[in-house]
């Protein structure tokens, strides 16, 4: 996940940032006025900001978040030794997935980045979220999307990855490998089930137990299909479907 840091306390900045990295996330940026925020944001990918409001130059960070969200939407978290009733007024107009008071605590921190990319993840593509909530599984097993991007939870925290790296989708057992150009994830969930929420027109089921992207297909022929040097079966039942998928000229 990559992190904006608008922090003007460079100590402070340092330690967040080396904290945040042991976490597992990438601090892309470290930033301690709002111009520079705001021209970095406009021209890299963000997952999520953390902002002082207290920061050098003619904007506070309630300020320099207005402009950022102008920009595009993304999840904010205020970190900030401000918690006077004005402050948090104008904070609440640039609707903050969290307000985090000085000094803060790893943990709570922790908590505030996964809920702040669930709750955006939620109000910007609301019906691309897990659909089934009736069952703890599904609870625990979200998919969010976030643009291009997928976030699903690894190891207690939401990891992301492009739609367009999935490679392809392996059953075993109740669970799902989501297998990437990168790395490999597994979720509790079905194949089936993770089709059914995965906005990807191009990945198709070819077997019982595979589904694959295919627009990362070497080759094929009537009974195999290969991807990055790796044949998977082809089954019977699902010929027809995968056949679709090509224009034929």
């Amino acid at each position: 996940m990559k992190i904006l840091i608008i922090e003007d306390e460079f100590i402070l900045a340092t330690d967040l940032s080396d904290t945040l990295e042991a976490e597992g996330y990438e601090v892309v940026f470290v930033a301690d006025n709002g111009p520079e925020a705001l021209e970095f944001y406009q021209k890299n990918e963000v997952d999520l900001v953390l902002c002082d409001i207290h920061i050098n130059g003619d904007w506070d960070g309630i300020e320099t978040v207005k402009r950022l969200i102008d920009v595009r939407q993304s999840p904010i978290i205020y970190l900030t030794a401000f918690t006077d009733a004005e402050t948090l007024e104008r904070a609440k107009e640039t609707y903050p997935a969290a307000y985090i008071p000085k000094p803060y605590h790893i943990v709570n921190l922790r908590m505030a980045i996964e809920m702040a990319i669930n709750n955006f993840a939620m109000r910007v593509h609301p019906m691309k979220i897990l659909k089934d909530t009736k069952t703890d599984v599904a609870r625990k097993e979200a998919i969010l999307q976030v643009n291009e991007c997928i976030f699903i939870k690894q190891n207690y925290q939401f990891v992301k990855f492009r739609l367009d790296d999935i490679l392809y989708l392996e059953a075993e057992s109740m669970y799902t490998n989501i297998v990437t150009s990168q790395k490999k994830y597994v979720i509790r969930q079905t194949v089936g089930g993770v089709l059914e929420r995965l906005p990807i027109k191009h990945l198709v089921r070819i077997h019982r137990s595979y589904a694959v992207n295919i627009h990362r297909i070497e080759s094929f022929n009537e009974h195999e299909v290969i991807i990055n040097g790796q044949a998977f079966p082809l089954g019977r039942s699902f010929k027809d479907e995968f056949m679709r998928q090509f224009m034929f000229r």
